[in-house]
């Protein structure tokens, strides 16, 4: 199993993405080794400050960096020796089997689409999120940034995207799937929720238990909670600042602990026909290390083959 990392993408990179990578590889005990791509002389520099020989590594050399204010889809075109450029290089043929950065996020999914592409049948690749439940056990709430405006048919495909990462990689022997409204009765919403829940309810790919309202994502019974990645994006960062507060108050327990965006270290890209995940911009070293091995827990899982067995 080979995952490369983009070590020069993220606020803190190359320092914590070189840290992040050498606790992945001590806390993996199976067969596993990390392909680095950045510019190869900072890399063995970075590694010298840990007393770690460079040729234990593979380096892939990459003099160009996307930096985060950069236009994803120009920049990707025209920096092909970047690090995100070479590591969809290396996982479209086949070199690495998962591929993760936490730099320009952008960058990443256009990347994603134009070298690895989407499984025929996906119709938008959706970003999704762990978000833990008070009551105990996690739930999967995607889209959460990708996709600002949906179709109906888009989030009932979420729910397919969203039930098989829910069984395949949180375990879940037959996840329960909602979708986030502002109330439970199926009338209510606006015409994509109404719409969309219309689809959902006949649907015989997933086991649909109606609507989540806000106040119920983090108790909810849904292991998997469906919305269109603006709204999406909004609950992930409200999460973040529930956080944040709580550990500036001095007020973190076991539970608000758990939403600390570290501790899960990316938002894998659902529909890829490989393993993507991008990280949060200002990732730390244990940030990095969580990207890096749930990378490595979706290529293992083969995700991909088992979103084409389940695409119409």
């Amino acid at each position: 199993m080979k995952i490369g990392i983009d070590i020069m993408g993220g606020d803190y990179a190359p320092e914590k993405t070189i840290y992040g990578s050498i606790l992945a590889i001590q806390e993996v005990k199976e067969k596993f080794s990390l392909v680095l791509f950045g510019i190869k002389s900072i890399i063995i520099s970075e590694l010298k400050k840990y007393n770690l020989n460079a040729e234990n590594f593979k380096i892939v050399d990459c003099p160009e960096i996307i930096t985060m204010d950069e236009h994803p889809i120009k920049a990707f075109r025209s920096k092909p020796n970047s690090s995100i450029a070479k590591g969809f290089k290396y996982l479209a043929e086949g070199e690495i089997d998962g591929f993760c950065s936490a730099g320009n996020t952008g960058a990443m999914f256009v990347g994603g689409l134009y070298s690895v592409k989407a499984i025929p049948g996906v119709l938008r690749p959706p970003l999704s999120a762990i978000i833990p439940r008070e009551n105990g056990g996690s739930t999967v709430l995607l889209d959460v940034g990708a996709n600002a405006d949906c179709k109906p048919d888009v989030l009932y495909q979420f729910g397919v995207l969203g039930s098989l990462f829910s069984k395949h990689i949180c375990n879940v022997k037959n996840p329960k799937v909602s979708l986030l409204n502002l109330g439970e009765e199926k009338t209510k919403g606006n015409m994509l929720t109404q719409s969309a829940y219309v689809l959902m309810e006949r649907n015989p790919d997933y086991n649909f238990i109606g609507n989540c309202e806000g106040r119920d994502i983090f108790n909810s019974e849904s292991d998997v909670i469906i919305c269109d990645g603006f709204t999406g994006n909004i609950v992930l960062k409200q999460a973040e600042g529930i956080y944040s507060i709580m550990k500036k108050r001095g007020l973190l327990d076991d539970y608000f602990s758990r939403l600390n965006y570290e501790n899960y270290g990316g938002t894998p890209i659902l529909g890829l026909n490989k393993a993507v995940v991008i990280g949060h911009g200002i990732s730390n070293e244990v940030a990095i290390k969580n990207m890096i091995l749930l990378t490595k827990d979706v290529a293992i899982a083969d995700l991909a083959k088992k979103i084409k067995k389940n695409i119409n």
